[in-house]
Order: structure tokens, then C-alpha cells, then sequence
């Protein structure tokens, strides 16, 4: 079984727009890029793909997923949804058999996350991955790649259970807080920050041995 990851990514003069009353252009495009570094990270430790791609219309952040090992893809159709739909495309005419499409702004990634989410797809068709208020997808695992075609969007989880009903596939959820923490907004970045003072707290309480 042949897996491959898709990282879409919105170029840097985009990112994160609704934090701009709290951060520079400068620091947004840092932060997106860190996350993106982080992802790719967690992807590439998992070891279940044959390679990663990154898909973005900015030439910028193609040629740092390239240093950081992954496939560069530059958007060939207009749109979030059709540029991802021509890069499984691809991926599909490279004998992909299984495809994670999953968001580049997940601090909290684990390869624990990704591990599970392959182990599900092993028995599902549709592997989902909700945001923390379960409208939205941060992940996305299908097999075959396209057996459902991409809906991202407002309520996209919503919209692709409900495809996946209309259509008779087998899918499911795949629940964990550090998969369901993307960072758009001032208050996913407090939602951060306590999340990781709770883990150090955590850990801190833990007897020595």
C-alpha cells in the first residue's frame, strides 16, 4: 500500500490574515512557516509515506519545502479545492493508493496522530480529522485518493460526512486535541500556549526515577 501526504499552503502574504491586528505580516509568515516545518517534520518521522508534497501558488514556501525534504507542487488550477484536486491527480497517476491531505498550521502534531489515522484507514475508506469545533477538517486520509472529492471549506466536515453517507462510504473520526489545534486566530494561539503550560505542569509533577 502505496501512502503519500499533500500539505496545501496559502502564500505568505496571506497567511493567517485574521491575526493581523496582533502580528506583523512578518511574524504571521514566520509563524505559518514554522508550523509548516513542524508538519513536515511529524510527517516525514512517521515513515508511512513514499514521499510529501507541499502545494502552494507561493514560490516562497515551495523552495523551503524543498529544503526541508518535501515534494514542491505549484498550484496548477485557481482555487483551494481544484488545486488540490490536480495535485491527487498527479499523485494518483504516481501509483498512490492511500492520500493525507492535511493542514500545514498544526502546532501540536504528533507522529502519534498520523500513525493512528493510517492505522484507521486500514479499516475505512474515509479517515477524518475535525478542528477543535468539529465543523472544520485539519486531515483528511482517503483510499483510494479522490473517492471523495475535496469540500474544504466553512463546515467542510459536516459537508463531507454527509457526501460520504450520500455515497455509501465507510468512514470515521479520528478524535485528538493536538490534530484538532489549528492556530487562525488569537485565541487558538492562547488555546496553545495553555495546552503546552499544561503539558509542562504535567510532566513537572511527575515523580524522577
Amino acid at each position: 500500500m502505496k501512502y503519500t501526504a499533500l500539505v496545501p499552503v496559502k502564500s505568505l502574504h496571506e497567511a493567517k490574515s485574521r491575526l493581523a491586528a496582533h502580528m506583523t505580516p512578518e511574524q504571521r509568515a514566520q509563524l505559518m512557516l514554522a508550523m509548516l516545518h513542524h508538519v513536515l517534520d511529524v510527517l516525514q518521522e512517521s515513515h508511512a509515506f513514499s514521499h510529501v508534497a507541499v502545494v502552494s501558488a507561493d514560490n516562497n514556501v515551495l523552495e523551503y519545502a524543498q529544503l526541508w525534504g518535501a515534494k514542491a507542487l505549484i498550484e496548477e488550477r485557481a482555487g483551494h479545492n481544484p488545486a488540490l484536486t490536480a495535485a491527487a491527480s498527479r499523485e494518483i497517476a504516481d501509483g498512490t493508493d492511500a492520500l493525507l491531505t492535511i493542514s500545514a498550521d498544526l502546532p501540536l502534531l504528533q507522529r502519534d496522530d498520523i500513525d493512528g489515522m493510517i492505522e484507521q484507514s486500514k479499516r475505512h475508506t474515509i479517515v477524518l480529522a475535525s478542528s477543535s469545533d468539529g465543523t472544520g477538517t485539519n486531515a483528511l486520509l482517503t483510499r483510494p485518493p479522490l473517492v471523495i472529492p475535496y469540500l474544504f471549506g466553512v463546515n467542510s466536515s459536516l459537508h463531507y460526512q454527509a457526501e460520504a453517507k450520500r455515497q455509501n462510504l465507510d468512514y470515521t473520526i479520528y478524535t485528538s486535541p493536538r490534530l484538532a489545534l489549528d492556530v487562525d486566530t488569537i485565541d487558538d494561539i492562547h488555546s496553545l500556549e495553555h495546552y503546552k503550560e499544561n503539558s509542562r505542569a504535567c510532566c513537572s509533577s511527575q515523580p524522577a526515577y
